[in-house]
């Protein structure tokens, strides 16, 4: 009589320590997911904002071409006043390239180069930290 019955208990112990490992596999696969779906609405807001900015520098960039422009026109002696073209010209083509140009593929494409080939550059000094 107890053989049978802690046969049985044996099985539906096993049953139930199957089920937990399942249980706790699929929340793990959830969590993960979850994880991802944040990093990607995180990377989508930085991008969101990042296109904000450049609206903002693409008008100051234009207005500063515009009086700039007019100030060399009016003043030919002095042509230094364009100048500042030159960095706000750079600044806003890293911006443009950031925003909807290849620069994000780049970046990625290089971090998965340095993760994949240069690993020994991102261990931290003395090893990881341990409890």
């Amino acid at each position: 009589m107890g053989f049978i019955s802690s046969k049985s208990m044996n099985e539906n112990i096993k049953n139930q320590q199957e089920f937990m490992v399942m249980n706790s596999r699929l929340q793990l696969e959830r969590q993960l997911l979850m994880q991802n779906q944040m990093q990607e609405r995180q990377v989508a807001m930085q991008i969101a904002w990042s296109r904000e900015i450049l609206k903002y520098l693409g008008a100051f960039f234009g207005l500063a071409a515009v009086g700039l422009t007019t100030g060399v026109i009016k003043k030919k002696k002095n042509p230094g006043l364009f100048l500042p073209m030159v960095p706000l010209s750079f600044i806003l083509a890293y911006q443009y390239d950031m925003d909807y140009g290849s620069l994000l593929q780049r970046m990625k494409g290089e971090a998965e180069n340095i993760l994949d080939t240069v690993c020994t550059m991102l261990k931290m000094p003395k090893g990881p930290l341990t409890f």
